[in-house]
């Protein structure tokens, strides 16, 4: 037994020793500064937020600015294109995507078909007119 004992009581003597020297710094954060960490995470992702929503905002209303805007411009082409005599018994549809205007459907003839482009082209907001009126061979 006296063999036992010199042998367990240098090993826990070590294991005391180990112990004691054993100088770990804390590295966990306390209980404010986790709150702190969470705070200032929080800002940031608001602040992203808010941006973002603000970019999506504006993105939104340009979009809507810009199919009101076509819908006005494809109301005056319809209103003009009424207006004439010739082409006002005829179907004509007019679509507009970003100001450019295109005409579909059928015309009496070349000249009210090139009329149909001069009266769109002249209508505000207008950028270009792509005519693809066909000629009425029945007219």
């Amino acid at each position: 037994m006296n063999h036992r004992l010199l042998l367990i009581a240098p090993l826990t003597v070590g294991l005391l020793a180990l112990a004691a020297c054993d100088n770990k710094t804390p590295t966990t954060e306390t209980a404010g500064q986790k709150l702190d960490s969470v705070i200032v995470s929080t800002e940031n992702k608001s602040e992203q937020l808010s941006a973002d929503a603000k970019v999506n905002a504006a993105e939104a209303k340009k979009d809507t600015s810009e199919a009101l805007s076509d819908a006005a411009i494809t109301t005056r082409v319809n209103a003009q294109l009424a207006a004439d005599p010739t082409l006002s018994a005829i179907k004509i549809d007019v679509d507009t995507s970003n100001g450019r205007v295109r005409l579909t459907g059928t015309a009496p003839d070349d000249q009210s078909r090139d009329r149909a482009t001069t009266m769109a082209s002249a209508v505000s907001g207008v950028i270009t007119v792509d005519n693809q009126l066909k000629i009425d061979k029945k007219s």
